[in-house]
């Protein structure tokens, strides 16, 4: 018998996601007594479940809903939480509506304890049926749960599934509407930085946001709240808590942030842990998870909360889980999902953390966005190049991955597109931890070749486009540090060796790095006391990179075209001119740049810095 994994999702299982176990063990154990107690029941069977398992070491668990499956004789059973299903069974006529539309084809089995005790009242009502019937019932309801629905076939139960919602349907005056609705950008970075430092305790997360009519509904009064403010059944327990917050006070209030902050406290007092999820009148939703998967997942879930909510409507009115439910199922993944510590390692460094990396679709930016990624982090990559940069976060974002790459279309010298950009960041992530700045050009030429254009281009890119970057992320992270003592965020530029000494006839290029420490070093100064550190990196030459490289416009063919080096005849010459000017012996890589930066983030007493990853070819006095 194959078994849906516990914890795998329905909509990415494959194969692998599916637990073989021995038909013959799990029809033992249905004449198996376990102990009254729920708790002490739920390990017993447990155990027992375990043992059915063909192979032991199989890394995925079966579902503790095994047994159900097993009661009924058909070869193919679906266990489905279908949202109008769940709105019917956890309503106050729900029971009455299934006996009247489904009389000799279902069973309605009260809300029990998952595992042993749900069984034990599943079999008793399969049971009952059997003797009433002479056959198994059709469909299994399960108040506060699911659905339960065997066939003969896959076919056979897709068809059955069709006959339910086409009772179900008719009974519906209006779905929900969940179509997105915009919000002011401008409001959520001033408030989601500081609401993500007050609900993430020591380790900052993901905090995410969504707005639309079915959640505007539920957060327009207290009295809405009042019908979506507990859970109804286990998954919204295992995901959101037991409980919820919701907040009054307009966000145009100037104690809105303080409000909401006492608000949190105070929840955090009366429940013992930090609020999950937040509902502010007249803005909308917003989950904070451990990381990007989990935030979006509880929105999900929460937004399927309030779905099931408006229509019990048509159902006699929403019922919850009791109080006593809501606990006992509390214990119980405190006992079976304890959470496994983080090992203290520059491997978690950046896990969770949020970051923008300008110039991040190719070259170094890109290498730096992969590295991060690859440890946790959550990208924003921001490129001019929308083709490239694009392609780039779609291939980061696989399945089953928990962080999330973005890309927006950015000009870094442009003030409102780097400032969009941040909002951007705030807006997915919830703020942000780490700034790369990263994006720059480079046009060769002595004096008399250099135009002002290109020289200002240089300048706005280079020079100007790192004040931007600083000056706009700045803001995020000091909001963050007014609501977390502890948190550290940083800014990184990534310089050059050419602004630790000058380059012949590359002067556009070298003042930029050149004028991007002395930023650095000012900002460093102005930004410490808000835990927020300021470094660059001044690396060597990428020669295996596309500023170098590239065949029609590379550093190796600008060199060759403006005579910078003597006796040079082809971009070969070139390259092994400047490799041999390097004590190691060769040009920079993304690893090098890398260890660099993983140094700063982990300290948290260097700051104003300009480190040089050379190979040898600069030594600071």
């Amino acid at each position: 018998m194959w078994v849906k994994g516990s914890g795998t999702e329905l909509g990415e299982i494959d194969v692998k996601g599916f637990v073989e176990c021995r038909r013959s063990v799990l029809e033992a154990n249905l004449d198996k007594t376990y102990s009254s107690d729920p708790e002490e029941s739920f390990i017993q069977a447990r155990k027992d479940l375990l043992a059915s398992m063909a192979d032991p070491a199989y890394p995925y668990q079966p579902s503790v809903e095994t047994s159900i499956h097993v009661l009924l004789r058909q070869p193919f059973i679906a266990h489905t939480h279908p949202t109008l299903v769940n709105a019917l069974t956890s309503s106050k006529k729900g029971k009455e509506i299934i006996e009247s539309l489904f009389r000799g084809e279902a069973v309605f089995v009260e809300y029990n304890y998952p595992g042993y005790a749900l069984f034990s009242r599943v079999r008793e009502e399969i049971e009952n049926f059997r003797k009433t019937n002479g056959t198994d019932p059709e469909i299994v309801f399960l108040k506060n749960h699911g659905i339960v629905i065997g066939g003969e076939s896959p076919e056979e139960i897709l068809r059955k599934f069709d006959e339910l919602f086409g009772k179900l349907e008719p009974l519906v005056s209006a779905f929900p509407d969940t179509a997105d609705e915009d919000y002011p950008s401008e409001t959520l970075v001033k408030i989601m930085p500081a609401l993500r430092m007050m609900v993430s305790g020591d380790n900052p997360g993901i905090l995410k946001f969504r707005r639309n009519p079915l959640i505007r509904h539920f957060a327009s009064s207290e009295k809405n709240f009042k019908k979506i403010h507990r859970p109804f059944c286990f998954d919204h327990v295992k995901h959101g808590g037991g409980s919820y917050l919701y907040l009054q006070t307009g966000t145009d209030d100037p104690g809105f942030l303080s409000g909401c902050l006492k608000e949190i406290q105070a929840f955090r007092d009366e429940t013992g842990e930090l609020p999950r999820i937040i509902l502010i009148k007249d803005v909308g939703l917003f989950a904070a998870g451990c990381t990007n998967k989990d935030a979006e997942t509880l929105l999900d879930i929460f937004e399927d909360q309030m779905k099931i909510s408006w229509l019990s409507e048509n159902f006699g009115g929403p019922e919850f889980l009791s109080e006593g439910d809501i606990s006992l199922i509390q214990k119980r993944l405190a006992y079976g999902y304890a959470p496994k510590p983080q090992p203290d390692s520059k491997e978690t460094l950046v896990n969770r953390r949020i970051a923008i990396v300008t110039g991040g679709a190719q070259g170094f930016g890109e290498g730096i966005v992969r590295d991060l990624f690859s440890r946790g982090a959550n990208i924003v990559i921001a490129d001019l190049n929308e083709e490239t940069g694009s392609k780039l976060a779609d291939e980061l974002n696989r399945p089953l991955v928990c962080n999330k790459a973005l890309f927006v279309k950015t000009d870094v010298s442009d003030p409102g597109s780097v400032g969009r950009l941040v909002s951007s960041a705030v807006r997915e992530f919830g703020g942000l931890d780490l700034m790369i700045s990263n994006a720059g050009v480079l046009f060769a030429g002595g004096l008399d070749e250099m135009e002002p254009d290109v020289f200002d281009l240089v300048t706005r890119v280079n020079y100007k486009g790192y004040f931007l970057c600083a000056k706009y992320s700045s803001a995020v992270m000091k909001l963050q540090s007014a609501y977390n003592e502890t948190h550290y965020s940083d800014i990184i530029q990534i310089n050059s060796k050419s602004g630790l000494k000058g380059s012949n006839k590359n002067f556009a290029y070298a003042g930029g790095k050149f004028g991007g420490i002395g930023l650095t070093q000012s900002f460093a100064l102005e930004l410490i006391p808000f835990r927020i550190k300021v470094n660059s990196i001044a690396p060597g030459n990428l020669f295996d990179g596309p500023l170098w490289s590239d065949p029609e416009n590379g550093l190796f063919v600008q060199y060759l075209r403006a005579g910078k080096v003597p006796g040079a005849k082809s971009i070969t010459d070139v390259k092994r001119f400047y490799e041999a000017q390097v004590p190691a012996n060769r040009g920079c890589t993304v690893g090098d740049v890398m260890k660099a930066i993983y140094y700063l983030i982990d300290q948290q007493y260097e700051t104003g810095q300009a480190v040089p990853v050379t190979g040898g070819q600069i030594m600071l006095n």
